[in-house]
């Protein structure tokens, strides 16, 4: 008896382990398949390690050790200190949860570079969860991108980030400060239903065909500062609990307080 509860416990077990590592990906498997020219398309999947699209521990083998006054971009061939990466694959995270750090923007002190991602193809992270950093300032997403239903529970940035094809963050909830300052957005962009649990930064950026705030909820300060806009700007039934700061806002070319005024 004693022997078969023991083969029993034994095989619980290692249906338990197969079924965790089926639900588990490691971070370094994914950038692999990247490296490889692999797309890259998840359902359900806990990632675990740092997600460095920048692939900066790489691109430092092949730079200087020391800090110098002008750098040279390998990429490019030009004097720069900013390392770009091109993901030239299709990327597809769907509810699935980030455990660490996914990062497409690395000011990385000891070396003075500071590595960066684009997107050239398609790049989804739908319903997902990211319980550490998010980063992606600077990053360009060439193809369409989807970050809706998507929650950041720690610091996230698209601070200079440029959207050219159609992108998402319906239904979004941002726990920590969110970024978008200077970012640029080419198609119509919809932030509806979306949550913003600390200050949301919309200064300088640019809507260059529409955006949707419909039913958003700013649980703190509202920065849309420079912020300009042309084409639609909905934002019926948005909740913003304390300041916004619209200086200098235009939307089709009217001050903000003129549009609301002129929408009564």
């Amino acid at each position: 008896m004693k022997n078969k509860f023991t083969l029993l416990a034994i095989s619980l077990f290692l249906v338990s382990s197969i079924s965790f590592a089926q639900k588990t990906i490691e971070a370094k498997d994914i950038m692999k398949d990247i490296k490889a020219g692999k797309s890259i398309s998840y359902s359900n999947k806990t990632i675990v390690g740092t997600l460095d699209f920048t692939y900066m521990d790489l691109a430092l083998e092949k730079l200087p050790k020391k800090k110098k006054s002008g750098w040279f971009n390998w990429n490019s061939g030009n004097s720069s200190n900013v390392i770009k990466k091109l993901i030239d694959v299709k990327i597809s995270f769907t509810n699935c949860t980030f455990q660490d750090d996914v990062l497409a923007y690395i000011p990385d002190e000891d070396s003075g570079y500071t590595f960066t991602a684009n997107f050239e193809d398609i790049a989804i992270f739908k319903d997902c969860n990211f319980q550490r950093k998010a980063m992606f300032k600077y990053s360009r997403f060439e193809r369409d991108a989807d970050f809706s239903g998507t929650t950041f529970d720690d610091d996230t940035t698209f601070k200079y980030a440029k959207f050219d094809q159609d992108i998402s963050f319906q239904n979004s909830k941002f726990d920590e400060v969110a970024t978008f300052k200077y970012a640029k957005f080419n198609k119509n962009v919809s932030f509806s239903n979306s949550v913003f649990k600390d200050s949301a930064i919309f200064k300088y950026t640019k809507f260059n065909d529409g955006v949707s705030f419909k039913n958003s909820k700013f649980e703190e300060d509202l920065n849309i500062k420079y912020m300009n806009v042309d084409g639609d700007f909905d934002i019926s039934n948005m909740d913003v609990a304390y300041d916004i700061d619209s200086k200098y806002t235009k939307i089709n070319g009217k001050s903000f307080s003129k549009y609301l005024v002129d929408k009564k």
